[in-house]
């Protein structure tokens, strides 16, 4: 089976999208799957690592304006850096150089809607969206929010076909095998906080990771071990390392491979909302979030109210000392530490790679006859 995943990194979109991608990627390729990127050439691209995951990339060129931009999408748009004609257009000469027979074309892309995949149904066998914004169409076979929802029954029903299978929760969270492995062997938590995790995805534009680090520092709690993981697309790093030097028992990991072992070793995590949540549910780490896009606070509020973590709000209004405050209340609360490590276990069990990966070849033969 011949997979396209068109999905982009840049320092303003941030990494998540690749990542997870790149973990459905690894899964499908187990199962015998041919997957190729397709990624626009943004400052702070991925495609060196897609490669050095075994996958090909090809990259659309890199565009310097953004004038031709006149998609309804005004919040996302640009992300795209052309038009969603323009860049459908490059997308399917960039399929047709492949000289493969494309049966899925998986989309997760926040810019792309009904327009763009409009015009690359008649290239491709199936479309695939991953997407949690439900605020625009899409013309796809299978769509994927790994999002937990109070109430998500109906959330696509009128941005999707009919005959289109939606998969919603977070037991679809596409996390990496290192997760299921780390969770085979995964301690009960009594409740006490020895060691704090700041994590903020690859980019943390606004370096919410200093402002963390900082408030742990405040307590003076030379007893509670830190570890502060930060990717290679930080435009902070120095900064950070600075400061890890300066606050005792605190360790810097730089683009570490062993972000579960971590998780699975923190008594409490300090970070953003987007898809390492369910990285930390599935560890069953508590967690202090702090949304740093608009996306993810819908994704804070619902852990707060599931009980899995405490929503703090969005990076422009959270401060160092309502982080200090919020650490705490940890500290302080035994019980609900427990509640909350023992709910988290129970919402993510790490399979959900696989079980979306075994829908793609489920789904194939009953497709080819629609």
């Amino acid at each position: 089976m011949n997979i396209v995943i068109r999905t982009d990194a840049s320092n303003e979109i941030g990494t998540g999208h690749v990542m997870r991608c790149l973990t459905l990627a690894d899964m499908l390729a187990t199962q015998g799957a041919s997957v190729r990127f397709i990624c626009r050439a943004f400052k702070g691209n991925l495609a060196a690592l897609i490669q050095k995951r075994g996958f090909k990339v090809s990259l659309l060129p890199k565009v310097d304006s953004t004038s031709e931009l006149v998609d309804t999408l005004a919040e996302y748009a640009h992300w795209l850096g052309v038009s969603q004609v323009t860049d459908a257009e490059q997308t399917m000469e960039a399929i047709a150089e492949s000289g493969q027979t494309i049966d899925w074309l998986v989309v997760d892309h926040y810019a792309i809607d009904i327009e763009w995949e409009n015009k690359l149904r008649s290239a491709v066998g199936q479309i695939m969206v991953i997407d949690d914004l439900a605020d625009r169409r899409h013309d796809c076979d299978l769509l994927l929010d790994q999002n937990l929802y109070t109430s998500a029954a109906n959330r696509y029903s009128s941005l999707v076909p009919d005959y289109c299978q939606v998969i919603i929760g977070p037991q679809h969270a596409l996390l990496r095998p290192e997760f299921i492995r780390a969770k085979a062997n995964l301690r009960q938590r009594d409740g006490h906080i020895r060691r704090i995790l700041i994590q903020f995805g690859g980019v943390d534009a606004s370096n919410e990771t200093i402002k963390a680090l900082n408030a742990v520092a405040s307590l003076n709690r030379p007893d509670i071990l830190v570890d502060v993981v930060v990717g290679s697309s930080n435009m902070h790093r120095d900064a950070i390392e600075k400061r890890c030097r300066e606050v005792l028992q605190t360790t810097l990991h730089y683009q570490t491979k062993h972000v579960a072992k971590l998780m699975a070793a923190a008594d409490l995590a300090i970070g953003a909302g987007g898809t390492t949540t369910w990285e930390r549910c599935c560890m069953g780490v508590p967690s202090i979030i702090v949304a740093v896009a608009e996306n993810q606070i819908a994704i804070g509020r619902h852990c707060d109210e599931y009980g899995v973590g405490i929503y703090l709000g969005t990076s422009e209004t959270v401060t160092v000392e309502l982080i200090a405050k919020t650490v705490k209340k940890f500290i302080s609360g035994p019980l609900m530490v427990r509640q909350m490590s023992k709910r988290a276990t129970l919402l993510v069990d790490g399979f959900g790679a696989g079980r979306v990966t075994d829908i793609l070849f489920q789904m194939r033969p009953v497709l080819e006859g629609k």
